[in-house]
């Protein structure tokens, strides 16, 4: 589905990603992972289109993607929940979600999707009236992962799913992204929670400083003493 080759980006000068080379076939859920500034964000962000690559070719169900605006890339398939949420807190949640599906035409669809994420995350549900912005921070977790499904996408990213939540809320997204995938989602899960995102996903890629270090199933990552002592701080 998903298919990197030699992927270089960066900030003006600044190169961030180094010759990275990954894969995502359809179903799969993946996980990258990694400590901050290693490159996860950058990669992310140079897929959608955020971020122009300055080598190395993307190609998505077989069509190269490397030159194509970000909202076009969407309109393929990809759909990104960015990390901070970044949700649009002066909207109410209800109008996060119709922004979502921006683009689409087919209006009664667009409202069963709604109702669709409103019985997945009920809290939404409850407070589609309400400004985003006054929700807690794992509601608009919930609301930026709806948000980015409104566009009914074949692969979703997820970057840093987890951060600043709660343990409790934390199970809960990380029960929702395993029930997504279980309906033929593929995801991208970018995770700083290494243990949690090698439970729940197949296979697994570490980056280090732009560079894909290790590759391969998520249980011999997470069986792996070198993972264990460097990104689980155990010894």
């Amino acid at each position: 589905m998903l298919k990197i080759h030699s992927l270089e980006s960066g900030y003006g000068k600044i190169q961030a990603l180094f010759g990275v080379d990954l894969e995502i076939k359809a179903g799969e859920i993946v996980a990258l992972i990694g400590s901050n500034g290693a490159g996860k964000t950058t990669f992310l962000k140079t897929v959608s289109g955020l971020i122009k690559a300055s080598s190395g070719n993307i190609s998505f169900k077989g069509q190269t993607i490397n030159n194509l605006p970000p909202e076009k890339i969407v309109n393929l398939g990809i759909s990104h929940v960015p990390e901070g949420r970044m949700v649009f807190t002066q909207r109410t949640v209800e109008t996060n979600l119709q922004m979502g599906a921006f683009g689409r035409k087919d209006k009664k669809a667009i409202r069963q999707d709604m109702e669709k994420y409103y019985e997945m995350f009920p809290i939404l549900g409850e407070r589609k009236k309400q400004k985003a912005g006054t929700l807690s921070g794992g509601e608009q977790q919930m609301l930026a992962i709806a948000r980015g499904l409104m566009k009914r996408p074949k692969l979703l990213f997820l970057d840093e799913p987890s951060m600043g939540l709660a343990p409790v809320l934390v199970n809960q997204i990380f029960k929702t992204i395993r029930e997504l995938n279980k309906t033929g989602l593929s995801i991208l899960l970018v995770e700083q929670n290494v243990k949690k995102a090698l439970k729940i996903t197949q296979r697994a890629y570490v980056i280090e400083l732009g560079k894909i270090v290790h590759q391969g199933k998520s249980a011999d990552l997470l069986d792996s003493e070198e993972i264990r002592k460097s990104y689980l701080g155990e010894v």
